[in-house]
């Protein structure tokens, strides 16, 4: 199926709903937040975000000999990151803007997609930049899709956590770290056999808690029925979209990723780290999805990466030092590798007059600035993708640390219409963190 015959696909599916699931796992948005402005005429179409955890050290990042802004077109990228060589004049690789307002040390958590406080247990104060985007972009079945990458024990124990992104105060949303629960949900109504069982069972399920939640908040005091109320809705979306993606399983289908032993046998978390990348790139060149957030390491201080060769795993790996260190070396090239794939799977994807590609930005860095324990001074970021010509691309940029990320959202947000001169940061806090005011003119062409 070709991409227009792909979108007209969907869109019939689509046709008619107004909304769609708002779940602790899934959710949706149509509108853009009351306070902004609107105009979408460019830019990015779908948003990639990938965080590592336990900082992203500059000199993981910065090409050689490079101490000033300059050009890529003659750069050599560091060994943590070469695999990315061949797409440098696709990149913005930028150093400086600050995160000290989101007092990092561990982890920011939500801070770190929010640009405001956040730390272990901390709840979100506002919404994430990856949920504001996936409110604005193009609709589709499931406008935000999160995955997070642990080691197996982590994934196995907690196959959701929430701990990076969110749709509002106090509303986390949960990432998925269970290839086969994200497979079941994705691509249930393929199943056959055991699997479709399962699925049925499960959908069934669901149906009959969200029947039994709606009959039982009878005789509630007002304020406990509204609450109760949000709940059984959560239920009843949830079910809702379980019921679309079925539906639309069979325009899907040529999209699936093969099921095979690993989803329920992993030998090693990576096995299952791939996975999950298949599945989020599967929803990206399906149209299932325009916002897919990855999570290696989940936000927190954990993480393992025994199908590498490192044995070494959890919060002592934010104890080293990246630079020049063969573990983070192969970490980061697993990360990088990572992101080849992504762009080259998308680049196979006809779009327009280009490819999928062209109309997507990747956002590449820490859910903790530069290292553990730190204070946020600096925070690198590498942005992958000019949407057709809306971001400077080929470039490394070194900015003098008194930007905060949340400039680096506000620019984002600006190249898909939406207006505003900050992101999730008042006059009052700006003054005392931000120098300048609206989006990065460094990264907006």
């Amino acid at each position: 199926m070709n991409n227009l015959n792909r979108r007209d696909a969907l869109k019939t599916i689509l046709g008619g709903f107004g909304s769609m699931a708002l779940s602790s796992n899934l959710y949706s948005q149509l509108a853009p937040p009351s306070n902004l402005s609107t105009n979408f005429s460019g830019g990015p179409k779908r948003v990639i975000f990938f965080l590592q955890n336990q900082g992203f050290e500059p000199k993981t990042c910065i090409p050689l000999g490079m101490t000033s802004s300059g050009s890529l077109a003659n750069a050599t990228l560091p060994e943590p990151i070469k695999a990315l060589q061949p797409y440098r004049q696709k990149m913005h690789i930028i150093n400086g803007l600050h995160g000290k307002h989101t007092s990092p040390n561990h982890s920011a958590f939500f801070g770190a997609l929010g640009g405001y406080r956040g730390a272990d247990g901390v709840p979100p104060s506002a919404s994430t930049i990856d949920y504001e985007l996936s409110r604005v972009l193009p609709k589709t079945l499931l406008p935000h899709l999160a995955i997070g990458m642990d080691s197996l024990g982590n994934m196995s124990a907690k196959p959701t956590i929430a701990t990076l992104s969110a749709s509002g105060a106090g509303q986390p949303i949960f990432m998925y770290s269970n290839p086969l629960h994200l497979y079941k949900l994705l691509y249930g109504g393929l199943a056959t056999g055991e699997l479709k069982n399962q699925h049925e069972a499960h959908s069934s399920m669901l149906k009959s808690i969200e029947h039994i939640a709606r009959t039982s908040g009878v005789g509630l005091p007002a304020y406990d029925k509204n609450l109760y109320s949000q709940f059984t809705k959560g239920f009843e979306q949830m079910n809702g979209l379980r019921a679309r993606l079925d539906k639309a399983s069979g325009d899907l289908a040529q999209f699936a990723p093969k099921l095979d032993k690993l989803y329920t046998n992993p030998t090693f978390e990576t096995d299952w780290h791939d996975r999950l990348l298949d599945l989020g790139i599967s929803a990206l060149k399906s149209g299932m999805t325009n916002v897919l957030t990855i999570g290696s390491g989940r936000g927190e201080i954990f993480g393992s990466w025994k199908g590498l060769g490192v044995e070494k795993q959890g919060h002592n790996l934010g104890h080293m030092p990246q630079h020049d260190n063969p573990i983070w070396i192969k970490i980061r090239q697993y990360n990088s590798q990572m992101l080849v794939k992504l762009i080259q799977e998308l680049e196979s994807v006809p779009e327009g007059s280009g490819t999928m590609m062209d109309n997507t930005l990747i956002v590449y860095t820490s859910n903790n600035a530069d290292k553990q324990h730190t204070k946020g001074e600096t925070w690198p970021f590498i942005l992958i993708g000019d949407c057709n010509g809306a971001f400077k691309t080929g470039r490394f940029t070194q900015l003098d640390g008194t930007r905060p990320i949340n400039a680096l959202y506000t620019s984002i947000l600006n190249t898909v219409g939406v207006k505003t001169a900050r992101f999730n940061m008042s006059e009052k806090m700006a003054a005392r963190y931000d120098s300048s005011t609206g989006p990065l003119k460094e990264v907006i062409a």
